[in-house]
């Protein structure tokens, strides 16, 4: 009886302990944000899994806990973490490890069951034990692209360009265009994993004496990354002056009719079997998408080709990126990548850095994992900008400390939920993210931190 009492008093001491701790857990989110909040989730359950063991009966510790993921899951949501990505890493390590374990207890390791094992062919792998060894080796082993496939890319990206360019100045000679170019990663020495993504340029000429660029602060939706083109002198010269004047929509150039003008043209009446046939490749274009982006195949190979119309004026570039600006047809997405890239370039060719090595890796990074692919090549070009204002060393020997810090600097903006652009620090990058986004990028990066071998392991 005394026994049976001590038991009930022990447990309700126990339920005290751990409804305390739950409680403590529920709220850490709002006073330390997701960051802290993560930190003190994983001490927290470290502790309680350090007495849950010491209270147990002796021998009770060799038998396997069935609850034990289940558990760890739910007490770390309590964190604020993202639930979808923890229960899909705990399935994976369970998944790995258990097989593993199993096959070790069922092998026999007796010295002529040893004797019948055949000779393996060893395979020699780089052994990296440092995390500046191991970045290296992801970025020459996994990052860096052939030059055969960047070349053939380029070249199919080239063959469609002038068929489009053809075809338009044969469709309509009259719409002035400037000459096409191709443009992106690819072009510039940026794209990682795989050659599988350009864009073509499609420039428009516009009258400086007839249209006027608005910039995202005087516009109605004080929105700096957004502007508008105001189509003015037409008490002096009337609608029809100019080519451009079919596409107005109260008072302003419509990048929405723009597109739909260019698809009609480009995706509805140029014959793509005809013209995949012709260069050897299946051209198609990619449904459901916003964005005018066709899907080219040739054999194994697959590359994605964004036609983009854009403005360019003094030294402004708008571009019509419908999936960027919402349901508001008026507006341009003002460009800094062109400024970007060419100032990235230029730091590491003023004192040989690895600035441009450290971005492909992030790159390759967040395109691997499924929880980082909202992170962009954008957002990531900006922060390394930022860096380079007070970080000087960028040098190979510098490659692991640059990365850990520009995975800090990461964290601390989605903390604030502000990531400004380098070029005009009014624009927010980060304003296309939810907040269950930022909330699972910002735990992923928490955990990389003190773990980063995790983000390098499918290049690796």
């Amino acid at each position: 009886m005394e026994g049976t009492v001590q038991k009930r008093g022990k447990s309700r001491g126990e339920d005290g302990v751990a409804m305390a701790i739950d409680f403590l857990l529920a709220n850490a989110r709002l006073v330390l944000g997701v960051g802290g909040a993560a930190v003190l989730g994983i001490a927290t359950l470290a502790v309680k899994r350090l007495i849950d063991r010491a209270a147990r009966p002796p021998g009770e510790d060799e038998k396997p806990d069935q609850k034990s993921i289940s558990e760890t899951w739910e007490e770390l949501s309590l964190t604020g973490a993202s639930p979808k990505l923890l229960k899909r890493g705990l399935e994976n390590s369970a998944k790995k490890s258990l097989p593993a374990v199993i096959k070790i207890e069922k092998e026999d390791c007796s010295p002529s069951s040893m004797a019948e094992v055949p000779k393996l062919e060893i395979r020699r792998v780089p052994l990296c034990v440092t995390l500046q060894e191991k970045l290296l080796h992801y970025y020459q082993s996994h990052v860096t692209l052939s030059e055969s496939d960047v070349a053939q890319a380029k070249q199919k990206a080239l063959d469609v360009c002038m068929e489009i360019q053809a075809f338009l100045r044969s469709k309509q000679p009259e719409m002035p265009l400037g000459e096409m170019c191709l443009g992106g990663s690819l072009f510039d020495g940026l794209q990682v994993v795989s050659a599988d993504h350009a864009c073509l340029l499609v420039p428009l000429l516009i009258e400086e004496k007839f249209w006027y660029f608005v910039p995202g602060e005087e516009t109605i939706l004080n929105t700096p990354q957004f502007w508008m083109v105001r189509r003015t002198n037409l008490e002096y010269f009337g609608r029809g002056s100019s080519y451009w004047d079919k596409f107005i929509v109260g008072g302003y150039l419509s990048s929405n009719a723009v597109n739909e003008s260019l698809h009609k043209l480009v995706m509805g009446s140029m014959n793509w079997p005809a013209l995949g046939s012709m260069l050897d490749c299946t051209i198609r274009q990619v449904m459901g998408s916003q964005e005018l982006k066709l899907e080219i195949q040739q054999e194994q190979s697959q590359l994605f080709i964004d036609i983009l119309p854009i403005i360019r004026f003094e030294e402004t570039v708008l571009t019509s990126q419908l999936e960027s600006k919402g349901n508001f047809e008026n507006l341009w997405c003002r460009s800094f990548y062109t400024d970007e890239a060419t100032k990235l370039g230029d730091l590491d060719a003023s004192d040989s850095g690895l600035r441009l090595c450290c971005l492909k890796i992030l790159k390759a990074v967040c395109k691997d994992q499924p929880s980082l692919r909202r992170v962009t090549g954008g957002h990531l070009v900006n922060v390394i900008l930022h860096l380079s204002d007070t970080e000087s060393d960028w040098s190979e020997a510098a490659l692991a400390d640059r990365f850990l810090q520009v995975i800090t600097e990461v964290t601390g903006y989605l903390e604030q939920g502000f990531l400004p652009s380098y070029f005009n620090s009014a624009v927010n990058l980060l304003s296309e993210l939810s907040a269950e986004e930022i909330d699972e990028i910002g735990y992923t990066l928490y955990c990389a931190f003190s773990n980063p071998d995790m983000l390098l392991q499918r290049g690796v």
